[in-house]
């Protein structure tokens, strides 16, 4: 079979056709439905849909405004992907586990993770500052689709403990190059373990399109393992929530894994460290951001007359207030016990850690602390 030369052209790259995508709710905010997919949310439901995604997306918005200000070390934004986090991240019940990426920052919401918890890391004082198992959302994950496999090892365990709980895994479209991903995959569909992957496909692996990493759509990377594989609209919150609800059901049926891939579109910089001008178009940014997820869901409310502009002000009003909240509050972050990192190394003491430990101490101490708080500074910065 002949084979194609290079290319760095991503529109020179041959995919299929798009598959089936299942949308409840219009970028114009119109009412469809699906026979495969029902849902029929009350009013308060979708009114709480909303609020949910303005307040994800104000706190998100306030903690890159931190990091500009040197608040933060680094912030990954979710912008535009919030019907997707929040629709997923509904259907889940209190006792299903949620294995997160670093930009999950909807899901950490819809569990009931407290925001501030979520900027800990990036401030650089501790490494997740939340308890995983209070709220059955796992530790933020920086190695790209490592997480896919630690979801997959805990379904196993469900299934084997006889447990109706299922589990989900987060991971982007870049992700899904990685070799973790599709081991992931097969441990799942060998043992039919009740997770669920849920890939948000928001078109950039930083500066790598979609396209250039898979000549079909992520959805039908399923086919290959066994398991269902079902494309979603990810910027219709009611498609999500509906998709999502049914894959996790299948998932608790002991029907094995399915592979969910919400079609959304990172609407910011992949990090605060990246430059997405320098690599997709402004007419691409304005495409997306006529299917913003938000603009649909108020436009929907307002259609149908379930609220008025008295409910979208005090909304905003109220997303105004955590977003003060979360400044002050990430602000007012304790530096980290310079001694921490000699901790918990070892489940025991090793008379090498504390060498290292007695000789940092002696160290910090050199300096005088009752003197300029520039000496002071230095000690805390090199702890941190």
């Amino acid at each position: 079979m002949p084979r194609r030369a290079p290319t760095d052209r991503s529109e020179d790259v041959t995919v299929t056709e798009p598959t089936p995508m299942v949308q409840l709710l219009t970028p114009e905010g119109e009412r469809t439905a699906h026979p495969g997919f029902p849902l029929d949310p009350t009013p308060e439901e979708v009114r709480g849909l909303y609020r949910d995604m303005v307040l994800v997306r104000r706190f998100d918005g306030e903690a890159a405004a931190l990091q500009r200000q040197g608040e933060l070390g680094l912030w990954t934004q979710s912008l535009g992907q919030e019907a997707a986090q929040v629709g997923s991240g509904r259907a889940l019940r209190p006792a299903d586990y949620a294995f997160p990426t670093f930009r999950e920052h909807g899901v950490a919401w819809c569990r009931g993770v407290d925001p501030v918890s979520l900027m800990g890391m990036f401030r650089g004082v501790d490494h997740g500052g939340w308890e995983p198992d209070d709220k059955n959302f796992h530790l933020y994950t920086i190695v790209i689709g490592a997480q896919t496999l630690h979801a997959t090892g805990y379904a196993m365990g469900v299934a084997r403990d006889g447990g109706d709980e299922a589990v989900i895994a987060y991971f982007g479209d870049g992700a899904s190059s990685q070799g973790d991903v599709g081991e992931a995959f097969t441990f799942a569909a060998v043992y039919d373990a009740p997770v669920v992957f849920f890939c948000q496909n928001n078109q950039w692996a930083i500066s790598e399109p979609a396209e250039r990493q898979s000549r079909v759509p992520l959805a039908r990377r399923a086919d290959g393992f066994g398991f269902p594989g079902v494309r979603v609209d990810g910027n219709d919150v009611l498609a999500c929530l509906a998709v999502t609800r049914w894959a996790l059901d299948l998932a608790r049926r002991g029907e094995g894994p399915v592979l969910v891939e919400a079609f959304t579109y990172r609407m910011g910089a992949h990090s605060t460290s990246d430059d997405p001008g320098r690599y997709r178009s402004r007419a691409e940014e304005e495409l997306w951001a006529a299917r913003d997820p938000i603009d649909r869901v108020r436009r929907y409310l307002l259609r149908e007359g379930w609220a008025d502009q008295a409910f979208l002000d005090a909304v905003a009003a109220e997303s105004d207030e955590l977003a003060h909240d979360v400044r002050r509050r990430v602000r007012a972050m304790a530096d980290p016990d310079p001694g921490a990192i000699f901790r918990h190394v070892y489940a025991a003491p090793h008379p090498l850690v504390e060498e290292e430990r007695t000789r940092y101490e002696h160290y910090l101490a050199g300096f005088d602390t009752a003197g300029t708080s520039g000496a002071s500074g230095t000690a805390q910065g090199g702890a941190r």
